[in-house]
């Protein structure tokens, strides 16, 4: 059984990722050593960031170096909360690039998306009544 889930985002600058989602997430981080800043979402959920360089020596040639993907969506964070206009102008007044504004969606959540520094995708959602 899996105990706990921590999504791990490998990003180009540690430091400017770590203000970037601690302003968004309202969140200070609950590790924030060289090489890892892990940010608690939920009860067993983390969100993690981790250095391209630090994970490229983990990796070695086996993978393409992280950094030749930037820029391109690799992955989603859907984060559903109750106050999406709220994150939605914390991510846009943290420099997070607009995708698309809010709309109601075909699966029934009101959905906004934007990209974070690294080209990471995050879509703020509600669930409409």
């Amino acid at each position: 059984m899996v105990q706990e889930i921590e999504f791990i985002l490998y990003v180009a600058d540690q430091k400017r990722s770590k203000l970037f989602y601690s302003f968004v997430l309202d969140l200070k981080p609950s590790l924030d050593v060289e090489g890892m800043t892990e940010f608690m979402l939920g009860h067993n959920c983390k969100l993690g960031l981790m250095p391209e360089n630090g994970i490229a020596k983990i990796l070695t040639n086996k993978t393409p170096h992280p950094a030749t993907g930037n820029g391109i969506p690799r992955c989603e964070i859907y984060l559903r909360t109750d106050n999406v206009e709220c994150y939605f102008s914390r991510a846009v007044a943290a420099g997070g690039k607009i995708i698309s504004e809010f709309s109601i969606r075909d699966w029934g959540d009101s959905v906004a998306y934007i990209s974070d520094p690294d080209g990471h995708i995050i879509a703020f959602a509600e669930k409409n009544h």
